[in-house]
């Protein structure tokens, strides 16, 4: 049983779990604390000092972050000196931060305005000295402004110690502080993945994706393009968070509708190809096993993780399953299968991608992503630029009716749904390959031994007598863990599914602001109850690839399937991330 104590807080005797900061003591009995440097989801830092209280007896104010609450203590965290000093530090950092607000890419949701409004700062007293860095603009998927960094150390921490990249570095002492990459390189000269969890995590608008919106928007204006959209699966539970809704609302329905609203020619979904995914990859890992090739087989959707892989691990690349991405093999079929059925030059269609995942910007750029003739995908929006462009549009969102996706490529089941969730991609394949070896239904289709936030998950399948092991990691450092594991011959998988952001795609990089543990949760609740609702929930089951195989592809792993939906990785080891 948790200790419980009781200390004073603004005057009343209130009780909390024992081991709890002062921040997190006030919150639970509705007291918010003002800060800028703390997370929910990582370790203390009390770099900005926002927080202050006082405690009886001590001198100074206390950082209530990184402060425990005692039996007996008394806190205030609302008194004229208190208010004073918040105000003062805020003022402070509003001298070194560029007055552009209303330009601000996160106007309407920055956490230093919040405060600034909260604490009703008017004016910048004293002198202005904002700096006047360049921006980094070097990579497709993000955008670096070092003049709106107000050094709270969030995006170090989240590449340091969550994704274990160590690209970001807090240099120079006292005013002069910058966070960036070593030696004042760009992200697309070291080995940055393109995560993204640096842009989720940052309260301001130091770093964030790459707006494509304009780009989408002369898509759309162009009578003479055929524009279509895909929709990944983790979007669907987290759109509805732009707007102003609980995390883990599904809106598929309306989500559909919003984006014809914008004007797309026919709407899609990435969950047909992640479906296509599974039978593709599925017998890969059943062509291994019987034929011979590399074990344990690692999965491919996650371009953070491919990209990862390719900087610290290029000798084990060949474990790598050859599937393209979901987005990716959807892009190659739209410009040939559907532009053959639709009638339609595939130099006429225009393909975005709506993701939760800045890197995967970057991998639609990639130059192998051409297996049509032509750029597979055309253009990348995050969640949130989805949310932008929505807005931008008057689409009012929560009155929309629910409306389905456009056919051949609109048709999917839970099975795709789950990929978009840690251990979704291995439970996904589990439901396929165990039925097309053993030659039996299976019984219950969830695996819930791979579900969960624990960052990683094993289990052992029986597979017509033979135990097969696999892991699921989400989190680059998590995935670090593994990848030592097998390149000292100490794995002994069959399967590993990795994702580079935590939580998998519901926590990608691209997701709405405010991603915690809390939320993540509860968009992978959402994710669950999408997959249970529907009629089919295993990617062999799906009429539409069965009919795609029948019409165009022939069967999995033909040679028409390797053309279009299986790619090949590169080294990028002169780039190596640090450890």
């Amino acid at each position: 049983m948790t200790e419980t104590i009781t200390f004073s807080l603004n005057g009343q005797q209130v009780a909390v779990p024992a081991g709890l900061s002062i921040l997190d003591a006030a919150a639970l009995h509705g007291v918010r604390i003002p800060s800028l440097c703390h997370h929910p989801d990582q370790r203390v830092k009390a770099n900005c000092r926002v927080c202050v209280v006082e405690v009886e007896g001590q001198k100074n104010l206390a950082a209530s972050c990184a402060t425990p609450v005692t039996a007996g203590m008394k806190v205030r965290t609302n008194s004229p000196r208190i208010r004073e000093t918040v105000q003062t530090i805020l003022e402070l950092i509003f001298a070194n931060h560029p007055q552009e607000c209303l330009t601000c890419i996160r106007n309407g949701n920055c956490e230093l305005r919040r405060l600034a409004a909260d604490y009703g700062i008017r004016e910048v007293k004293g002198e202005m000295a904002t700096d006047a860095l360049p921006l980094d603009t070097s990579t497709p998927s993000l955008v670096r402004d070092p003049n709106k960094c107000i050094k709270c150390g969030r995006c170090a921490e989240v590449c340091h110690h969550v994704q274990e990249t160590g690209i970001l570095y807090s240099h120079y002492r006292s005013v002069d502080v910058q966070v960036a990459p070593e030696y004042g390189k760009s992200l697309s000269d070291v080995a940055c993945v393109l995560c993204g969890q640096c842009a989720a995590v940052c309260p301001v608008g130091a770093i964030h994706e790459k707006d494509d919106t304009a780009l989408v928007w002369e898509a759309l204006d162009d009578p003479a393009k055929h524009v279509v959209v895909q929709v990944a699966p983790a979007v669907r539970v987290s759109i509805a968070e732009e707007f102003g809704q609980a995390p883990g609302t599904i809106a598929t329905g309306r989500l559909v509708s919003a984006l014809r609203k914008l004007g797309f020619d026919r709407v899609f979904d990435t969950d047909f190809t992640a479906d296509l995914t599974i039978m593709e990859e599925g017998h890969e890992l059943l062509h291994r096993l019987q034929s011979g090739g590399a074990l344990p087989l690692i999965t491919s959707c996650s371009p953070g993780w491919v990209k990862y892989i390719e900087h610290s691990y290029p000798e084990l690349l060949p474990h790598v399953s050859t599937c393209k991405s979901p987005q990716q093999m959807f892009g190659a079929l739209a410009k040939t299968y559907y532009a053959g059925k639709a009638g339609i030059d595939p130099a006429d269609i225009f393909v975005v991608s709506i993701m939760p995942c800045t890197a995967k910007k970057f991998e639609s750029q990639r130059p192998e992503m051409n297996a049509s003739g032509h750029q597979d995908v055309d253009a990348v929006l995050t969640t949130r630029e989805l949310g932008r462009i929505l807005k931008q549009a008057g689409v009012d969102f929560a009155a929309l009716d629910d409306s389905v996706f456009d056919d051949p490529l609109g048709i999917s089941t839970g099975a795709a749904a789950i990929f978009g969730v840690t251990g979704g991609v291995m439970e996904a394949a589990l439901r396929t390959v165990y039925e097309v070896v053993t030659g039996q239904e299976l019984e219950s289709v969830e695996f819930t031994a791979v579900r969960g936030l624990q960052g990683i998950k094993e289990a052992t399948v029986d597979l017509a007598g033979t135990p097969v092991k696999v892991a699921v990691a989400h989190g680059l450092g998590n995935a670090r863990r593994i990848m030592d594991l097998v390149r000292a011959g100490l794995a002994d998988y069959t399967f590993i599914e990795i994702m580079a952001c935590p939580g998998g795609c519901i926590g990608g990089g691209g997701q709405p602001y405010g991603t915690t543990d809390t939320v993540r949760r509860q968009r992978i609740e959402a994710t669950y109850r999408v997959d249970a609702g529907l009629a089919l929930r295993k990617s062999h089951q799906n009429p539409a690839v069965a009919k795609l195989y029948a019409e165009f592809l022939r069967q999995p792993l033909s040679e028409i399937s390797h053309h279009l939906l299986h790619t090949k990785y590169r080294n990028r080891s002169l780039y190596k991330l640090k450890g």
